[in-house]
């Protein structure tokens, strides 16, 4: 498969020795290292230094968004389930590199989720494929500080294009699902947090293409009823008991996510004149009472199941990120510029995809291997480091262990759930 995919993305270099150096660069992406940068990387391929992966990233002649491309439809034909992709979910989401310089392109000071706080960060809007199979990132784009699109010695020092502007977090995420829609990438559904929730660029994009959305929104958000406008944290107040409803969002690590849902029709008008069917979802935590609002469209009315299955979707790209960032040195990079940061990124989620494809193939065979867990991405990636080294010990020792991880994972899963069952309140 690791063939396959460098064979997809070779004739985006237009030297073997480019394509060559890419392929270790991925190689390397790949390999069990707790650092992953030029110099690593260049010595795990064999080069005795790391000028060759420095000039990949930043002067060797290829273009990374053919190589996104690529990769998109990779991601696609290994992760789109029978269902022809109307399942599928494109997760929209934003995450910080913490970084101590100020060269660095894009870097600020500025809130990023990754510490919970203000700091020096580089921040990157993602977007994600998922299904019942698999996720895995499709997009990438840099968010530009308006500082940083306004100061034209910073843009020049760090190659940032002429035609490039600032936009907002909602406007970068409105082009990458656009991008992908064009492309022919079939999805029924967008998801994404707050920041997202709250852009009209976003939101009108998605409803002109007639596909769903199930977007957070703040409490503050107004929403439109018949009786007018009204907070979202109000029209929760509101509610009588028996518009709750307990539904699962989804498998986590310690059992199914239960909630307590409701759904309330708004913008009735709106819907009268450009159709559709608009909704406000509500979530309720079933231990602390803590609230959680989506706003959410259709083309067609769909049950309250359908859309709580969509908003449990988009945990799926924090995974992604813990995974690019833990196992493909999604956030190692050591790069300045504006083409390397895109080139970087685009390697590290080519390398990501990789996982993502064999675990999904992986885990097809998993009825041939009861009271294990499924296969995860820090697993095949363990077994691809040990079982493709000639050291020893042999491939038998490495599947032995492999397999005991699995299944005193499976256990540990199953007491989690068993006591979730029996404490889960009715």
């Amino acid at each position: 498969m690791f063939e396959d995919l460098i064979g997809r993305v070779a004739c985006r270099f237009a030297r073997v020795e480019s394509r060559r150096r890419a392929r270790g660069l991925v190689s390397g992406l790949l390999a069990e290292s707790p650092r992953k940068n030029c110099w690593t990387l260049a010595e795990h391929a064999g080069d005795a230094t790391p000028y060759g992966m420095q000039y990949l990233l930043s002067r060797a002649s290829w273009d990374a968004d053919q190589v996104r491309n690529d990769l998109r439809s990779y991601v696609v034909e290994h992760l789109g389930g029978p269902g022809g992709g109307k399942d599928a979910v494109l997760v929209v989401d934003e995450t910080g590199d913490l970084k101590k310089g100020v060269a660095s392109v894009g870097v600020q000071r500025q809130y990023t989720g990754t510490a919970g706080r203000i700091e020096n960060s580089q921040v990157a809007v993602f977007l994600a494929y998922a299904t019942d199979a698999g996720h895995a990132f499709i997009d990438r784009e840099l968010y530009l500080p308006k500082v940083w699109a306004a100061d034209a010695d910073r843009r020049e020092a760090a190659g940032v294009p002429d035609e490039v502007r600032f936009a907002t977090k909602g406007e970068l995420a409105a082009r990458m699902v656009a991008r992908a829609l064009d492309a022919g990438v079939a999805s029924g559904w967008v998801t994404g947090d707050e920041v997202y929730g709250q852009s009209p660029d976003l939101r009108g994009e998605v409803e002109s293409r007639q596909v769903g959305y199930v977007l957070a929104v703040a409490s503050s958000h107004r929403v439109t009823l018949g009786i007018g406008a009204r907070r979202v944290d109000q029209v929760a107040a509101t509610l009588p008991k028996r518009a709750w409803q307990c539904m699962s969002a989804g498998p986590g690590a310690k059992g199914h996510r239960f909630y307590s849902w409701a759904l309330v029709d708004i913008d009735r008008d709106i819907n009268r004149d450009l159709g559709g069917h608009r909704w406000l979802l509500i979530r309720r935590n079933r231990s602390t009472g803590e609230l959680a609002f989506y706003r959410c469209y259709s083309p067609h009315r769909v049950p309250l199941a359908a859309l709580v299955k969509v908003a449990g979707r988009r945990w799926t790209i924090e995974e992604s990120f813990q995974a690019g960032k833990g196992l493909c040195g999604l956030d190692q990079h050591q790069v300045r510029t504006w083409k390397s940061w895109y080139r970087w990124t685009t390697l590290a989620m080519l390398a990501h995809a990789f996982l993502a494809a064999l675990t999904t193939t992986e885990r097809a065979h998993q009825h041939d291997e009861p009271g294990l867990i499924p296969m995860t991405l820090a697993e095949v990636q363990r077994l691809l480091t040990r079982l493709t080294t000639n050291t020893p010990p042999a491939a038998g020792h490495h599947l032995r262990w492999s397999q005991w991880r699995r299944r005193h994972q499976a256990h540990a899963r199953n007491c989690h759930y068993q006591r979730q069952s029996t404490t889960r309140q009715p």
